[in-house]
């Protein structure tokens, strides 16, 4: 029988060497876990002997917690009779510091219609006026200045179409086959970290429009979901991308995981953010969520605390460790920003890469995806009959997609503007996907 545990006794476990909290009327000791945790111990230390069910579910899904945790974690129920005054003020003083302008995004009767959409852009206005500060702030920020970030798309419009006529294109084919998986489109979900924080359910709706659509997700190390749950969620084949954690046998665990459920035909190592960028957008929403809010001594921001885990010392040399855990199935790096790196990473086995300067939230003055892609291609053509070469950053249209692959890459990578599509659920994100070939012999 679970035990029933009381205010009283919850309260009296509220220091960092014996810290115990509320999440969704289950206790849990953290003690242990708190320094470990990848989105730092701060946000723990924060409702030790508290209720952090707000702060949590922000971010997580319900059964995260359950599953992350050894059972010895877990303490027993909360008794809601023991509930008094002081407790409901405590909890006050928690929501009072989170975002709550909106349960992360507005009710469907607030937002235009789905016929209304037509492209991107417009899933992107729609979600800066109905996302909460917050996570509108932590998707859409870039580093710094944002150059980069905004260098991504405003590049694309530089690269010009020479189109060719009189080519009997009555019957054209939009298909590619990626790393084993069929597309019906050359494009894949990049990988987003807490992709619950664009609505709905994240990962497990990104997994079930990305099947209907007929493409493929890439989920994060850092997901809203636990990654298992994410697959029983995927119909046929997902990709992995793979954060090195410091604790290496903690990566090889993650992996071994997933790839025994037979669905992941590529695992995705990122490698452009060795430190984590200073976000600005980011931080700022989160110190105006107030002063009970978590930050560390380099200041605040959902991505800094988050990232807390990934070691900075990951080098050419962890391929081979990479290698002699996956066998045969595809090592992706994912990050690179110049030729040369592209061709250490053919030298180095890998069987693809993809060019990505994190969606410009890596170092700020990075050159634009696209034009490391037009690079590799004039310094090391080589490089694109050894390995699949993938891109993300800045694609908006069908049109941005054709430069790309005119460039030779294999398909293009979108993060972002799923995420803004997630207010709408599953549907709203087919219908992103699907605005970009419309037809199938145009590119919007």
């Amino acid at each position: 029988m679970t035990k029933k545990v009381s205010v009283a006794e919850i309260r009296q476990h509220g220091t960092e060497d014996d810290l115990w909290i509320v999440v969704n009327g289950e206790v849990y000791d953290m003690t242990e876990f708190a320094p470990e945790h990848p989105g730092g111990e701060e946000i723990i230390h924060q409702h030790a002997g508290r209720d952090a069910s707000t702060s949590y579910n922000e971010i997580h899904s319900p059964s995260l917690i359950k599953k992350s945790l050894p059972t010895t974690c877990h303490i027993g129920t909360l008794d809601t009779t023991t509930i008094d005054v002081a407790w409901k003020d405590q909890e006050k003083d928690a929501n009072s510091n989170v975002d709550t302008t909106v349960d992360t995004i507005s009710e469907p009767k607030s937002k235009p219609d789905l016929s209304e959409i037509i492209n991107l852009h417009d899933f992107e206005r729609v979600a800066e006026k109905f996302l909460a500060t917050k996570p509108w702030a932590v998707i859409h920020t870039g580093s710094n200045d944002n150059i980069t970030r905004d260098a991504n798309n405003t590049f694309l419009n530089r690269i010009w179409l020479r189109p060719e006529i009189m080519r009997k294109v009555g019957q054209i084919n939009t298909r590619q086959t990626l790393f084993g998986c069929d597309l019906s489109f050359p494009i894949y979900i990049s990988p987003t970290g807490g992709s619950k924080l664009g609505g709905g359910e994240g990962e497990i709706t990104l997994a079930r429009a990305a099947a209907k659509a007929g493409i493929v997700q890439c989920f994060a190390t850092p997901s809203s979901y636990p990654h298992l749950e994410i697959l029983e969620a995927t119909e046929k084949h997902a990709f992995f991308q793979l954060y090195v954690n410091k604790d290496r046998s903690k990566s090889e665990a993650a992996i071994r995981d997933a790839i025994a459920t037979g669905k992941i035909k590529a695992l995705f190592v990122t490698v452009d953010v060795p430190v984590i960028s200073k976000r600005e957008e980011d931080e700022r929403a989160s110190s105006s969520s107030g002063p009970g809010q978590a930050r560390d001594k380099k200041g605040a921001g959902f991505a800094r605390l988050a990232s807390s885990f990934i070691d900075p010392n990951v080098c050419w040399d962890d391929i081979k460790w990479l290698r002699s855990i996956l066998g045969d199935i595809p090592i992706v790096v994912k990050g690179i920003q110049r030729a040369s790196d592209a061709q250490m990473a053919l030298a180095a086995g890998c069987d693809g890469i993809v060019i990505s300067n994190h969606g410009g939230r890596a170092a700020d003055g990075a050159a634009p995806a696209i034009l490391t892609l037009l690079e590799v291609n004039r310094i090391c053509p080589e490089v694109f009959k050894g390995m699949k070469v993938l891109i993300d950053g800045g694609f908006r249209r069908g049109s941005d997609v054709v430069k790309a692959i005119c460039l030779g890459a294999s398909a293009v990578g979108f993060g972002r503007p799923l995420l803004y599509s997630l207010g709408y659920g599953q549907e709203g994100v087919e219908h992103a996907i699907n605005s970009m070939f419309p037809h199938p012999d145009t590119s919007n």
